[in-house]
């Protein structure tokens, strides 16, 4: 699968209907977690993504500005339909590779669930905080610092 780089005013009605189904049907459906999903952050986001053969949005993240004036990109949304293939440690590799290429960022932030640490920890993001309950499951801050330039 290749991975299409987007920002979302270059979205197509369809892309941007099939990435909002596929994180909710993840998020919402299958974690049993209600929280508002639109939160005004999509439209300055660069948006990641793929398809599968199904015609689904199998995976996607989006990056944006955590805290542009001093660099600090932030990765979330981060999602796969199809698990065990390898997808997700790809795209998160593209995210990151997205933040640092394209926003230039100086820094990588997200919000991650407990359970997924190991898997932003491969890419080299580590916990930087206490766990703390984000709509009813427990996360933790991970950071990742760019090599200088």
């Amino acid at each position: 699968m290749s991975f299409i780089v987007k920002h979302f005013k270059e979205l197509s009605a369809t892309e941007l209907y099939e990435i909002l189904k596929t994180r909710f049907e993840i998020f919402v459906t299958e974690q049993e977690c209600i929280y508002q999903e639109l939160d005004d952050k999509d439209q300055d986001a660069i948006h990641l993504f793929c398809w599968n053969d199904a015609g689904r949005v199998a995976a996607c993240l989006r990056v944006f500005w955590n805290n542009e004036a001093e660099g600090i990109a932030q990765i979330g949304r981060v999602v796969t339909l199809e698990h065990g293939k390898g997808l997700g440690g790809k795209m998160l590799h593209e995210g990151v590779r997205i933040a640092e290429d394209i926003l230039k960022a100086n820094k990588i932030y997200l919000e991650a669930q407990e359970y997924a640490i190991g898997y932003y920890a491969k890419e080299g993001f580590e916990v930087v905080s206490d766990p703390f309950m984000e709509d009813g499951i427990p996360h933790v801050k991970m950071e990742r610092a760019l090599v200088s330039r």
